[in-house]
């Protein structure tokens, strides 16, 4: 009997102490990043890439189907990087795959589909954003210098230095 009145007043102190906390004792949340969504996407995209890799390295995929997705995904990183850029100035662009076309490229046929694909009222708009997300992507190409570094394995080509090489995966030691 006495175990079970121990039990019953543990459970309704902790409901207690549950229900009447002070706002003013929990603290503030964490501000969410106006990117965060982008970021999510962007590293999304980039698992996307290596598990592409990693299925034509096994021979899961053919060339040309390779290179297709490839192309495909690299656009659409692009364009992201170009609406992380526009939101969020201060960040420094990255550059992409030496293999990818650059992000103004990028920018500029992922626009030209999309207002081919946005007909009658919505064309404006679409045409608004597409301009500037190559304006956005203008001025990410204009802060990528040439490339600085090479891997020693596959020979790909990076604008700043990483322990790790973007292509193969490597030390770039």
């Amino acid at each position: 009997m006495n175990l079970v009145i121990a039990v019953v007043a543990v459970v309704a102190v902790t409901l207690l102490y549950t229900l009447f906390v002070r706002s003013k004792d929990i603290p503030p949340p964490d501000p969410v990043s106006p990117t965060q969504h982008l970021d999510e996407r962007k590293a999304a995209i980039y698992e996307n890439l290596r598990d592409l890799q990693f299925e034509y390295r096994v021979g899961k995929l053919s060339d040309n189907d390779y290179a297709q997705t490839k192309l495909v995904l690299q656009k659409e990183l692009a364009i992201v990087m170009a609406a992380i850029e526009q939101i969020a100035p201060s960040v420094p662009a990255q550059k992409a795959a030496p293999a990818s076309p650059s992000p103004s490229q990028a920018a500029a046929e992922a626009a030209d589909g999309s207002q081919q694909a946005a007909g009658g009222a919505g064309s404006q708009q679409a045409a608004e954003a597409a301009a500037g997300l190559n304006q956005a992507a203008r001025e990410a190409s204009v802060t990528v210098q040439s490339p600085a570094v090479t891997c020693p394995h596959c020979g790909a080509e990076f604008a700043t230095p990483m322990k790790f090489c973007g292509e193969c995966g490597k030390a770039m030691a």
